[in-house]
């Protein structure tokens, strides 16, 4: 059987993110996935399985912003199931128009063409600054 590469899924999970398309994110992972925010506040942030992925997307849809990915940077890794991925969201805030940059880096795990566990990097600082 031939699986999307893990280049293709990431980039497809970044840009469903960004259309809001949470049917189609939650698709991308596997049923056991493993997210991981290490920098999200006021604690960091482990959601195991698809259940409890699909939980923090419907939280974040409900936040009053749009995201537009750019300056995408992919790195393969010597692991070919591996990928690490550089990029900023252009974020606007609905309330307020208010734009701010926020850099993201992404290692991400993709295994039978399925997000199997990500380790996603945030900068927290600037999207609690687009939201206030």
């Amino acid at each position: 059987m031939v699986y999307a590469s893990p280049r293709f899924v990431l980039e497809e999970q970044l840009r469903c993110v960004a259309g809001k398309e949470w049917e189609a994110v939650l698709g991308l992972y596997a049923d056991d996935a493993v997210v991981e925010q290490p920098f999200a506040r006021p604690h960091e942030l482990r959601l195991e399985g698809k259940e409890a992925i699909k939980e923090h997307f419907v939280r974040t849809d409900a936040l009053p912003i749009d995201i537009e990915v750019r300056n995408l940077v992919v790195h393969e890794s010597s692991d070919p199931e591996v990928i690490i991925a550089e990029c900023d969201y252009r974020v606007v805030a609905g309330a307020t128009s208010k734009e701010s940059v926020v850099h993201n880096i992404f290692v991400v795990c993709v295994r039978d063409g399925k997000i199997a566990w990500s380790r996603d990097y945030h900068d927290m600082t600037a999207l609690g600054d687009a939201m206030a």
